[in-house]
């Protein structure tokens, strides 16, 4: 994949849609990336100006243009270097992911709790990410809002994005599935153990680089389980990234035949991993 294949996607607005249309947050960041680290400087550029129209005063971003609520999106906005994005909006974005929790770790829900009279539960003990404001945390939210924090506590240490991260990874550490991996909640459901997916089992491995747990060996099992019968272009990408982000890659790998990119973020995402294998660290540097 090239990057002509990105910049003939991209809006005259400079942001990029999911496959055609307006444009949208999460594929415009994905691009930029992806461009960025191909070396397509200018289709970038285009896409930071598009960003900043969709911050919001709060710090966080929305989603796309007629949104007018910070979402997770403001995650995959803060991975972007502070240089390309603008030293203010990146500040805006770190600042934001370190006020937001998922609703169940707010004081207000823990003080309800505890005049009901109800238990907490072990997977409420540590704060993770929604994927909007108010809302309860999800591992999805939680992996991306780790992984731009790691990227500014390199850039920048601080005691209290230090203990995000932390926090971060234990809350991902309580979702972790009995057999391993990640689905987008909890492990279990009902009274049911619930089963891993693909692509949080990645994006949670790419979030716990360097962690090495029971759950993240687990997890990593679960990971080159799913690769080896994956036919998704975004089950494959975060399955990669995460196997990447612990050595794990099985060797001479490559994808099954038929397997296309569907969307704008398959697509950049796919590029991404590719600078990954070659030695390029466009997510955790």
């Amino acid at each position: 994949m090239t990057p002509d294949v990105l910049a003939a996607k991209q809006n005259p607005d400079g942001g990029w849609p999911y496959i055609r249309g307006v444009s949208w947050t999460e594929p415009t960041v994905y691009c930029i990336l992806a461009m960025s680290a191909a070396g397509a400087k200018e289709s970038a550029a285009r896409g930071i100006g598009w960003l900043r129209r969709v911050a919001r005063p709060d710090g966080g971003f929305s989603p796309q243009a007629g949104v007018v609520e910070s979402t997770w999106v403001t995650a995959l906005v803060a991975l972007l270097p502070p240089e390309e994005l603008g030293a203010p909006a990146h500040e805006g974005a770190i600042q934001w992911l370190l006020r937001t929790t998922g609703n169940e770790s707010t004081k207000l829900y823990r003080l309800r709790q505890w005049l009901l009279g109800a238990p907490r539960p072990a997977d409420q003990e540590f704060a993770g990410w929604p994927w909007t404001q108010g809302a309860a945390a999800w591992v999805g939210p939680t992996s991306l809002a780790i992984l731009a924090l790691e990227k500014e506590s390199r850039r920048k240490p601080s005691a209290e994005i230090s203990r995000r991260i932390a926090e971060g990874r234990r809350f991902l550490m309580t979702r972790c599935c009995h057999g391993g991996g990640w689905n987008h909640g909890a492990a279990e459901a009902l009274g049911y153990a619930a089963g891993p997916y693909p692509e949080t089992t990645g994006m949670a491995l790419a979030a716990l680089r360097g962690v090495d747990t029971p759950q993240v060996r687990g997890g990593i099992a679960a990971a080159r389980r799913f690769l080896a019968d994956s036919h998704s272009a975004d089950a494959i990408n975060w399955l990669g990234l995460g196997l990447m982000a612990h050595g794990e890659m099985p060797a001479g790998y490559s994808r099954p035949d038929g397997v296309a990119c569907r969307t704008i973020p398959e697509t950049s995402l796919a590029m991404l991993l590719g600078e990954v294998q070659k030695g390029r660290d466009v997510l955790w540097g």
